[in-house]
């Protein structure tokens, strides 16, 4: 039997409840808006908010991909964009969630402080597939740099994307697919 197809599309407004189905393990796409941002953009994001600055977007209800494309070939919407190790982002993304976001696409594990942060706010982890960054660029329908264009691969760019395949690791109950996994 083939399982149904589970598409996730952001923004996500606080009413929607597509998030609150997912379970750790459960294969998405993801479609819709989503930012690249990676450890400066981060940086640069929590600092503002911490100065009570205006951000280059709303956090509220959208996903940030942690992933920096590679320069975009000619005739191309976008070079590769394959993520980055999450746990990098560890300091920053609880602050992120805490103010909005609902949705982070990365690979790898996260700290404890991020599941419990998406417990408490209602955000998930997806993680997708590193070593396929041609073939996810290809889920890439649309890319705009909003923000910090300086930073080259690490600017803030919003893309439009369809049906990216993800992996649900942290459900918005705080649970973690990799809880347990590994023994220390």
């Amino acid at each position: 039997m083939s399982e149904k197809k589970r598409i996730i599309t952001y923004p996500i407004s606080a009413a929607d409840k597509q998030l609150s189905g997912l379970s750790c393990g459960q294969k998405v796409l993801l479609s819709g808006t989503v930012y690249t941002a990676r450890d400066a953009a981060h940086k640069r994001l929590t600092q503002m908010i911490a100065a009570g600055e205006p951000l280059p977007f709303d956090l509220k209800g959208n996903m940030i991909y942690y992933a920096g494309p590679a320069p975009t070939p000619p005739d191309k919407v976008i070079g590769s964009i394959g993520p980055t190790t999450s746990a990098r982002m560890d300091a920053y993304a609880p602050i992120l969630i805490k103010h909005g976001l609902r949705g982070i696409l990365g690979k790898g594990q996260h700290s404890q402080a991020v599941c419990d942060a998406c417990a408490k706010y209602g955000a998930v982890y997806f993680a997708t597939f590193g070593g396929a960054a041609a073939l996810l660029a290809q889920k890439v329908l649309k890319k705009e740099v909003i923000a910090w264009p300086e930073l080259g691969t690490e600017a803030i760019c919003r893309l439009e994307i369809e049906e990216l395949p993800a992996v649900v690791i942290i459900d918005v109950h705080g649970n973690n697919f990799f809880q347990g996994l590994y023994k220390e």
